[in-house]
């Protein structure tokens, strides 16, 4: 399709359509929330839900003028789709507004024991890639680039929290080297849970990153993963943990507050100080709780977004000729802009990637550990 063929099927929308998909989402995320909390028992997640959308809202309501002030507008890249060069100059680092409203509801939900203390590692390792996020978003905006930090400057700070947050975990026993699978099959990984742990946190905070490319994509699709694992830990009963599921059921609020002013058309995005918080939060969270198996196949769209970009990259490079030009496998990566290129409208391809999320989640919850 032709790129004015794209730009004319963006105006062709209207904000109506973001509203009802949003909608849509959060109306999925609350009543699963209030039937785990009728049929599951120990179940309290639509509380901590509430309270965190109620208060994200509210906040970024309040926010988003604030950062429009201080002319945080995001800086749109030239090479990406130029139906986006619109949206230059909306505020990000809407991160900053949410992730701590996440972060402190969840961190409420235990007051003593084992279980305050590993809230406190989560919203620890939460809030350090929030402020990792927050340097790069920065560093972005005041060089008027849509680049930061270096790539390896930004792995090293991300490894660097997490292996803080490794060491915490490691010393109070609170990961198992067994990593839980589907039909009481467990793999005995040892010693080598250490390094798969960094990788993880690395992998992906920098999916959901890639993620965040489209108005309410991320944030959505966050809601949806965070729900998931929330449920799949209640429905685990005693191999389960009620406090990181209300937990996550705090960070599905954050998100599902803030896609109130995010859904298209935007009015803020979250910038890397929210993608990278919520794939650490994610990460943290399944290490803790051996849930690592579902988290991969819940969180199936962001895998794909990253392998998206790898692909590309490295069939690019293995092809590229004399003239410095190779094949490309899609159209664009991440793969959310292969299918707008395609001719797909972004408040088609947005609930598109929800609903495949919604199927993920419900595929990682029947296939959950025992």
């Amino acid at each position: 399709m032709k790129e004015r063929d794209v730009n004319d099927a963006q105006e062709t929308s209207t904000p109506l359509e973001g509203k009802v998909s949003a909608g849509v989402l959060a109306v999925v995320v609350v009543a699963a929330a209030f039937a785990s909390d009728r049929w599951i028992p120990n179940s309290l997640l639509s509380l901590p839900l509430l309270i965190a959308a109620l208060i994200a809202a509210i906040v970024t309501w309040w926010g988003v003028p604030k950062l429009r002030g201080l002319k945080l507008g995001q800086v749109i890249r030239e090479e990406g789709p130029q139906a986006h060069l619109s949206k230059s100059g909306t505020p990000t680092m809407g991160g900053l507004l949410v992730v701590p409203v996440g972060v402190i509801v969840g961190s409420l939900i235990s007051w003593s024991g084992q279980a305050a203390e590993q809230l406190l590692a989560v919203a620890f390792i939460t809030l350090a890639y929030m402020v990792v996020g927050g340097i790069d978003d920065w560093r972005s905006l005041t060089k008027h680039t849509n680049t930061g930090l270096t790539p390896r400057g930004k792995l090293l700070l991300q490894a660097l929290a997490a292996v803080i947050f490794l060491i915490w975990a490691g010393m109070r026993g609170w990961i198992s080297g067994d990593v839980a699978l589907p039909f009481d099959i467990t793999l005995p990984l040892g010693w080598l849970i250490w390094p798969l742990a960094v990788f993880v946190f690395l992998a992906e905070s920098n999916a959901t990153n890639l993620t965040d490319g489209l108005d309410g994509l991320a944030a959505g699709c966050g809601a949806l993963v965070f729900t998931g694992m929330a449920l799949q830990l209640t429905l685990r009963g005693n191999s389960g943990d009620p406090s990181l599921a209300g937990f996550c059921m705090a960070m599905a609020g954050c998100w599902l507050g803030f896609l109130v002013h995010n859904r298209n058309p935007a009015k803020v995005f979250m910038g890397d100080t929210g993608s990278l918080a919520m794939g650490a939060a994610l990460t943290a969270v399944a290490l803790l709780t051996n849930s690592l198996w579902p988290l991969l196949v819940m969180g199936g769209v962001f895998l794909a977004e990253s392998l998206s970009v790898i692909i590309q990259v490295w069939v690019f490079k293995a092809t590229k000729g004399a003239d410095g030009v190779g094949r490309r496998v899609f159209r664009m990566s991440p793969l959310h802009h292969h299918f707008e290129l395609g001719g797909t409208p972004e408040q088609l391809v947005v609930p598109g990637f929800w609903i495949a999320t919604a199927a993920l989640v419900l595929i990682g919850i029947m296939l959950r550990p025992l």
